[in-house]
């Protein structure tokens, strides 16, 4: 009977987390939700200083969790996965664009009558 696809043999490719690094992301991300509630409740920013701090925050969030919890890293095990996620942002930000852009010139050319 061959073994090599056994339980712990199918994944010998992919980098699994240590204890250590799921609770460095964990508390990364609390850190990072901390922030940016303190950013909302204190009113230490306002505007549009706010919401460029938030979504800077939340970018760092994204990356920790890419890196900590999926473990996508440059190596070449993880090309392929990389690689479907290049494509789904791509793709996401090509919907969403498209779409603010739909809907801008829907609303510009409906303030025209």
């Amino acid at each position: 009977m061959d073994h090599s696809h056994s339980a712990h043999g199918a994944h010998s490719g992919e980098g699994h987390g240590s204890f250590g690094s799921y609770t460095t992301g964990f508390v990364l991300s609390v850190i990072l939700t901390a922030a940016a509630f303190a950013i909302v409740m204190t009113g230490t920013l306002t505007g549009q200083s706010a919401l460029f701090a938030i979504a800077g925050l939340a970018f760092v969030q994204i990356i920790v969790h890419l890196v900590f919890f999926l473990h996508m890293n440059a190596s070449s095990e993880q090309r392929w996965n990389v690689m479907a996620f290049a494509f789904t942002v791509l793709t996401a930000v090509i919907v969403v664009g498209g779409t603010l852009w739909v809907m801008h010139n829907v609303s510009m050319h409906m303030m025209s009558r």
